[in-house]
């Protein structure tokens, strides 16, 4: 690609100025050697950095996660994610935003079933990635613990949401708070006998991880559930279970993922409810005894 003088340094020809590719190349010069080496990698893994964590970018470059958010801020950056978000926006293109897959001129059946293809692909791979050794850990640590708090937010609130709803099914002691002024309060009632659950796809997300920490800061054991290996939320637990769904800043939030995490949930439901299954049919009646003239 052509290149063109813009200042005091050189971009490429065609890319706008306020690109993120272009900052890079812009102050590349005037970078510190570890900050060079991040932007080098950006440069050249520019897909590749769009899924990655801070700290997976940060062990891929040999780096630290404060020489990331350093050279964000040095380009004009909140932070990270608005780095990887301005690096998306060149990348990705916009009319793909709605769906990974989806494009402006599919009909309504072929949209469906790309939608519908894409959540299936997350359910297949997170079982291929699914521990199933560290499934049972997490199940027994369930089953020991004297009660078990479930946090996430976005859509990873819905799958602790569901969580805690399939767990109180069993007679679990289970307790979720969606407003995030009362996860934090609930954390001083935890102790050392309790287990958290951590709900995040990117193990980034600092309102879980700043609650988990607290949480493990009290004493408790930690469950995490994420899409990244290594990530905030992950340094954190005791017992991870991965999922597998790939997702673009602009698609963050997005079905796959959700369905990715669902899928563990029901695994993590399905491996309590076999361990204490006398216990479990028990509170399923009962439960069900307590709703059933909700019905017509």
């Amino acid at each position: 690609m052509a290149q063109v003088e813009e200042g005091n340094g050189i971009v490429e020809a065609g890319l706008p100025v306020s690109s993120c590719s272009a900052r890079l190349r812009r102050m590349f010069d005037s970078l510190r050697p570890a900050e060079k080496k991040v932007a080098s990698y950006v440069l050249d893994n520019g897909g590749q950095v769009i899924y990655q964590s801070i700290t997976e970018l940060a062990s891929a470059t040999g780096t630290s996660d404060a020489t990331i958010i350093r050279l964000a801020n040095a380009l004009g950056y909140s932070g990270y994610q608005e780095l990887k978000i301005a690096l998306a926006r060149e990348l990705v293109s916009p009319d793909k935003n709605i769906h990974d897959d989806i494009e402006p001129g599919d009909t309504l059946p072929v949209a469906v079933r790309k939608a519908f293809r894409a959540n299936v692909q997350a359910v297949s791979d997170t079982l291929d990635v699914l521990d199933l050794d560290s499934l049972k850990d997490a199940v027994d640590a369930v089953i020991a613990a004297k009660q078990v708090y479930l946090y996430g937010v976005g859509t990873s609130a819905l799958a602790a949401q569901d969580a805690y709803y399939k767990l109180l099914r069993v007679g679990i002691h289970a307790n979720f708070y969606a407003d995030m002024h009362m996860q934090a309060m609930s954390t001083a009632l935890i102790g050392s006998s309790d287990v958290v659950i951590g709900f995040s796809h990117s193990g980034s997300t600092k309102d879980v991880v700043d609650i988990i920490d607290l949480a493990k800061a009290r004493g408790a054991r930690v469950i995490c559930i994420t899409n990244r290996v290594r990530s905030p939320l992950a340094r954190l637990a005791d017992i991870m279970l991965r999922t597998a769904s790939e997702e673009t800043p602009f698609g963050s939030g997005g079905m796959p993922s959700m369905m990715a995490q669902l899928s563990v949930v029901d695994a993590l439901f399905v491996g309590v409810s076999l361990a204490i299954y006398d216990q479990a049919i028990e509170f399923i009646e009962r439960t069900g005894e307590t709703v059933k003239d909700r019905k017509y």
